[in-house]
């Protein structure tokens, strides 16, 4: 079904096929139930949380929580939503979503469009999801990093009720200036202010949520050395490895990408992606639970990807080009629960 509408959905504009290809999933949910593949069974117990499945859809595709009942019916094992910040924004100017079909990537620079954490709010209380739902925060274009805390902790505020794991962005290359919180004394004082307000927030609705931070591709070694202590130090509960790349090494023969602002994902960004992950585990055991993203087109990329210590997976791009199969095989590729 999906080979036969990737050629539709690809003569459009991406950004308007991305809207498309949601619509449509929404309406033909109970077709997409009769025709996908279900995914065999493979339990798995992270953050506490009892999974259906390891492999995920990541933040981005549905920023605004506006599709999760379609979404779930692909087979997801859980669904991240974001990311969203306090206040509404429209992002930056379009264009701003280009596809690099040859490479099976894309280079966006959406710039945390959203509607705003109250938005989601309302949309969650009206319709309550019954999965496992991540809910991906980040501060607004216009706050300065001195007040980011402020506006992550206003979105945990609002949106605790509905989280069943909550993550705060650091990482997108597509907010100025936002990269710079993932250096090691900024994480320290952010997520400990952050951790202060889960624990009071924990005490107030009698539930945890677990709090995660989703970091950058593209650390040098002495970084991830640095965060990692941090990890530690803190006991952070876990990171989501990894956002977009910068780089652009190996596109040279793609007239969108030298100079192209934005962040690149898909297939050039795997290797990168994978190798942060493998470091972060390597230096913190067994014990934050790292959810692996970036680059993940195949089975065999998630086996690799969890082989390199993922206790979960996400998908986004690779959907875009593989289509909703790419699930199930997926699935297939993970190993039995280490934790059961």
């Amino acid at each position: 079904m999906y080979a036969l509408l990737r050629p539709l959905l690809f003569a459009l504009p991406p950004e308007t096929a991305h809207a498309a290809a949601l619509g449509a999933l929404a309406i033909g949910r109970p077709l997409v139930r009769l025709a996908l593949p279900r995914p065999p069974a493979r339990p798995r117990r992270v953050l506490g949380l009892e999974f259906p499945n390891p492999v995920g859809l990541a933040a981005g595709l549905d920023k605004d929580g506006r599709h999760l009942p379609a979404l779930a019916a692909l087979g997801f094992g859980f669904v991240e939503v974001g990311t969203v910040t306090p206040r509404p924004q429209p992002g930056n100017p379009p264009p701003r979503l280009f596809r690099l079909a040859a490479h099976e990537a894309l280079i966006n620079r959406m710039g945390f469009n959203n509607e705003g954490a109250e938005a989601l709010a309302r949309r969650l209380e009206r319709r309550p999801f019954p999965g496992i739902l991540g809910i991906n925060v980040g501060r607004n274009r216009d706050t300065p990093n001195e007040q980011a805390a402020e506006d992550c902790r206003r979105c945990m505020e609002r949106l605790f009720p509905f989280a069943s794991y909550l993550v705060v962005n650091l990482s997108s290359p597509n907010s100025p200036g936002l990269r710079a919180l993932q250096a090691a004394e900024s994480l320290r004082r952010l997520a400990g202010e952050l951790l202060d307000a889960r624990e009071r927030l924990a005490a107030r609705h009698r539930r945890r949520v677990p709090l995660l931070f989703k970091l950058a591709p593209d650390l040098e070694p002495g970084e991830i050395e640095a965060i990692a202590a941090v990890v530690s130090e803190l006991a952070l509960e876990g990171l989501v490895l990894t956002n977009t790349t910068v780089a652009r090494e190996g596109l040279e023969d793609e007239p969108l990408a030298p100079g192209s602002a934005g962040g690149l994902s898909g297939r050039p960004l795997r290797a990168r992606a994978e190798a942060v992950l493998r470091a972060f585990r390597e230096r913190l055991g067994p014990g934050p639970a790292l959810i692996g993203v970036g680059g993940i087109a195949s089975g065999a990329d998630a086996a690799a990807r969890f082989a390199a210590g993922a206790d979960l997976i996400q998908l986004y791009t690779g959907l875009v080009y593989r289509g909703p199969r790419l699930i199930a095989e997926c699935v297939r590729a993970a190993p039995p629960d280490p934790r059961a």
